[in-house]
């Protein structure tokens, strides 16, 4: 009986709800992590975390539906008073009578007690045994889709409020440029132009056309009136110059060997780590960086030999470093 059960799941229903959950799963992890990071504040842990709850209880359920099965009756099964006999059905297959809300299943090839329905998904009966399990199923499978469609639906609109780039002729770097660009002018008359808007019609047409072959060579670019083929170059060269003038230089007073999950630099550095792909800088004590990016845990930064950025730039945690204002020169002599 044991085999037989393990046997259920290898089924067209059970496969394939199990590949629903999985699915549905990653896609709210993956969309989660770029819409809603989790190591990024507490409410983004709470809100996967509910979402994981969910999902595990979903297949828990699922699970238990399937393997504890309906509860069957025995063969040749007869009431103990055997003159009750004359109030049940007799089952031909079973060769034994019904008990009161039992009926024959015949997928299942047995007599199921409190039997509702012969359900494909879990490729068993619901019945008395695994009513609750089912009903729960269903339950956490609804809250979770519910919890899904309202998230993925949300990531759905931003992924397609991207395509207006293509209106628009911006790519996301570009995008990102553009808002520093008018941050960098707020407050004043001064209103900068992105040099390769050319109209919605012209735009479309530079990345789409029936040979789909991209307009232009990739290096030269038709602009807009007023503009010139380095205004944005020139416009991003003067923000990294302004990034670099607000800049801070930190000393190192604790290596860091640039793992992704550093482990020994504390849970709140291992739980908080920056939601990106981005390197990640190994330090040496005594080594000069130059931070421009701050989180609550992270610094990202370059390393410095002299006066001179040395190119290796990546993010490191924050517990690493002291800032060169409030150094002392003393201590890190003591340490080396």
């Amino acid at each position: 009986m044991a085999k037989l059960e393990w046997r259920r799941i290898i089924h067209w229903g059970p496969l394939t709800a199990l590949g629903i959950v999985k699915i549905i799963t990653f896609m709210m992890v993956h969309c989660c992590s770029m819409w809603w990071p989790p190591a990024e504040s507490i409410s983004g842990f709470i809100n996967l975390a509910v979402f994981m709850l969910f999902s595990g209880l979903t297949i828990c359920n699922f699970l238990n539906a399937i393997f504890d099965g309906p509860g069957y009756l025995p063969p040749n099964w007869q009431p103990e008073n055997p003159d009750d006999s004359e109030y049940l059905q007799f089952c031909n297959v079973c060769h034994g009578y019904k008990a009161p809300r039992s009926h024959h299943c015949g997928k299942c090839g047995h007599c199921v007690m409190k039997m509702d329905h012969h359900c494909p998904w879990i490729n068993n009966c619901v019945g008395h045994r695994n009513h609750g399990y089912f009903t729960a199923f269903l339950f956490f499978a609804v809250c979770g889709c519910l919890q899904a469609s309202i998230e993925l639906t949300c990531c759905l609109y931003r992924a397609l409020n991207r395509l207006r780039a293509v209106f628009r002729n911006r790519t996301a770097i570009e995008d990102w440029i553009m808002e520093k660009a008018k941050h960098r002018r707020k407050g004043t008359d001064e209103i900068f132009i992105f040099p390769y808007n050319l109209g919605w019609k012209h735009n479309f047409r530079q990345v789409i056309n029936w040979s789909l072959v991209p307009a232009g060579d990739g290096v030269f670019w038709p602009v807009a009136d007023g503009c010139n083929q380095f205004t944005l170059t020139m416009e991003q060269k003067e923000q990294k110059a302004e990034k670099r003038s607000q800049s801070r230089t930190y000393i190192v007073r604790d290596s860091y060997c640039g793992s992704w999950v550093p482990v020994s630099k504390g849970w709140r550095i291992l739980f908080y780590a920056p939601c990106t792909d981005e390197h990640r800088l190994p330090l040496d004590q005594g080594d000069v960086v130059l931070v421009t990016r701050w989180r609550r845990h992270w610094l990202f930064g370059e390393k410095q030999k002299g006066a001179k950025v040395v190119g290796h730039r990546g993010w490191f945690p924050r517990c690493c470093v002291v800032e060169l204002a409030e150094a002392i020169p003393n201590d890190f002599d003591k340490n080396k």
